[in-house]
């Protein structure tokens, strides 16, 4: 398990389990900790709704309905989906919500792209919410290839 696998899941450093034996939960169940508010991606996906919301501040009002509406909606989806999928009863079905999250925020990258180049925002304006949608593409990534991992060793 590489650091960002460990670290998506519960924001701590956990020990690789050897090769030979995966490191898992009980067969098919979603990892529950102690909720989604302990998964370090989760919180990172509230950082990004925050910054969101700061940058959309300063849009053209005539865009409240649509560029700005999009973005935060987009944003919020994202750590929804990574709380919905955490919340469910299977490994699968967090999986499942885990991609939602991962087109949420592929959606709202696409949406930065068009604010700096509608001249909403610029590069440095942008640079936060750039950064941790990168980060959260990372983490969302190896997230969902860990509980997949655990999927198939189960089966």
């Amino acid at each position: 398990m590489t650091s960002d696998e460990s670290n998506s899941i519960s924001g701590e450093e956990k020990k690789a389990a050897p090769d030979h034996q995966p490191a898992r939960t009980a067969p098919l169940t979603a990892p529950k900790a102690g909720g989604y508010k302990d998964l370090l991606v989760w919180r990172k996906g509230i950082e990004l709704v925050k910054e969101i919301y700061r940058m959309t501040k300063s849009f053209p009002a005539d865009e409240r309905f649509g560029l700005v509406s999009q973005m935060r909606r987009a944003a919020v989806s994202i750590p929804s989906n990574i709380a919905e999928g955490q919340a469910r009863k299977t490994t699968g079905e967090f999986v499942q919500f885990l991609s939602q999250a991962e087109g949420s925020l592929a959606e709202l990258d696409t949406q930065i792209v068009l604010a700096v180049e509608l001249g909403y925002s610029n590069n440095a304006q942008v640079a936060s919410a750039a950064e941790l949608v990168s980060e959260l593409k990372r983490m969302l990534n190896a997230l969902r290839r860990t509980l997949l991992k655990a999927v198939m060793s189960d089966k």
